[in-house]
């Protein structure tokens, strides 16, 4: 009962902030400029407003603390959010060279990948010393101890988390829909494996504060968009992701649950490969793979559904695979 009222309550906060948001960015012209490569929506003349992932933020950091100090487990929030909100602050430095400065290429790759790594070596060391350096395996009670490889593993699963989700914010709508189902689900194992010493509860109502962040964002940035979340946002939610996923020891739960996430960044770096040991050839039309999917035709609203439906069906098989860690 508790965590649909924490869902409510970032819900709540986003919808009542968003439109003066919106108003509040548009009156200082803060929006992307438009870019000539790419699908019709990467054309428009007239975008929506961006970085409302700072709604979004502030919605999960509200409610996700209000609600974990009930579980006493603040300090297991606060972890998540160091990670999410270091993730948001490169996403936010890249959203304002792109809004502010009118510069479409944003923030260096390299500032982007060494403020990343930062992040990321910081947050393993703490996760590694709150929660050790083992991890859960689906489907059974057993686990795997990294070891030694665990802050490098680790450090490396978040740059390529933040950027998968950074990746997916490529069509209207499309990252909310996945993120609503996607927090659920591991909302719902955190609740289903209460009572492990890690503090679920409260890394619950995170998961939840992000469901329902994200669903009130959604009747923004559905198809057409009144607001983009940009890329302090997309950043923010991929550390949720991993941050939450780390402390619960269910790294690897993150491939069914942020499956369409992983397969941009996939579809990313195989289109690459492709390209350079075929002189020239493209594997598909466009990459990240939701471009390919306009390119043929789909609809935002169908790429939405399509995705969002995937990633409940994965998202079941998640909690099945979790089912052996109830106490």
């Amino acid at each position: 009962m508790l965590e649909a009222l924490c869902a409510l309550l970032a819900l709540i906060l986003v919808a009542l902030l968003t439109p003066g948001f919106i108003r509040f960015v548009k009156s200082r012209n803060m929006i992307q400029p438009g870019y000539e490569l790419g699908p019709d929506s990467f054309r428009k003349q007239e975008k929506p407003p961006n970085m409302g992932g700072l709604i979004i933020a502030l919605a999960v950091l509200i409610s996700g603390l209000l609600f974990s100090q009930l579980s006493h487990g603040t300090h297991q929030a606060l972890l998540i959010f160091l990670l999410a909100l270091g993730a948001l602050a490169v996403g936010l430095a890249d959203d304002y060279i792109k809004n502010v400065r009118r510069n479409h290429e944003g923030l260096k790759p390299r500032y982007k990948i060494i403020g990343q790594v930062g992040i990321g070596l910081i947050f393993s060391i703490l996760c590694m010393n709150t929660v050790g350096t083992t991890i859960h395996l689906p489907f059974t009670t057993a686990y795997l101890d990294l070891g030694l490889f665990y802050v490098p593993l680790m450090t490396l699963l978040i740059v390529f988390m933040t950027n998968s989700a950074n990746l997916q914010d490529g069509v209207d709508g499309l990252l909310s829909s996945v993120s609503v189902v996607g927090g659920l689900a591991f909302g719902l194992i955190a609740a289903l494996i209460d009572g492990d010493s890690l503090g679920n509860p409260a890394v619950a109502y995170v998961c939840f504060a992000l469901a329902g962040a994200c669903l009130g964002f959604l009747f923004y940035n559905q198809p057409p968009a009144k607001i983009y979340m940009g890329d302090t946002g997309s950043m923010f939610i991929g550390g949720v992701f991993v941050g939450m996923a780390m402390l619960l020891r269910l790294q690897l739960w993150l491939i069914p649950i942020c499956f369409t996430m992983i397969m941009s960044s996939v579809s990313v770096i195989a289109q690459r490969l492709y390209f350079k040991a075929t002189g020239g050839k493209r594997l598909i039309r466009m990459s990240p793979i939701h471009h390919h999917f306009e390119m043929l035709g789909w609809s935002a609203v169908k790429i939405d559904r399509r995705y969002a439906l995937v990633t409940l069906i994965l998202s079941v098989a998640a909690i099945l695979a979790a089912l052996p860690l109830r106490p």
